[in-house]
């Protein structure tokens, strides 16, 4: 299971399928499905399209490149699909968070160095639901 989810972590920009990530994981079809949900809480495609939203949050946040390009970027088929999922999993539209995290920054604040593995923990959406947001 760890093999497949580095896979979905590395490649998640690639189209990925079940049958390939049982390939990469070395069982069968089902098997995979039901262990990789037992395992991590959630479906392989829902992992997927966690981890795309992820790093779409963070294109979002540091660059000015549009919505749409950025959609394409992460692996979505879709502008429509990829909204839908960014509002399912973080609770708002893509221009509502990138206008959030855009006001929420001080401009005139120095960088203050986090450590990666806490920045990666606290921007990371839950798959429970949407993430917290400013005056949640």
């Amino acid at each position: 299971m760890l093999r497949a989810r580095d896979a979905m972590d590395r490649a998640y920009a690639e189209p990925l399928d079940v049958p390939a990530l049982a390939r990469v994981a070395h069982v069968s079809e089902s098997h995979f499905t039901r262990t990789f949900r037992a395992t991590f809480g959630e479906t392989p495609h829902r992992y997927l399209q966690r981890r795309r939203v992820e790093r779409a949050m963070f294109l979002l946040r540091e660059t000015d490149r549009p919505v749409t390009e950025i959609c394409f970027e992460v692996g979505f088929g879709s502008p429509g699909t990829f909204s839908r999922t960014f509002r399912d999993i973080v609770g708002r539209s893509p221009r509502a968070y990138r206008k959030e995290t855009a006001t929420a920054r001080p401009a005139a604040a120095p960088p203050v160095h986090v450590p990666t593995c806490f920045t990666m923990a606290w921007t990371r959406p839950s798959h429970g639901g949407p993430a917290p947001g400013p005056g949640r």
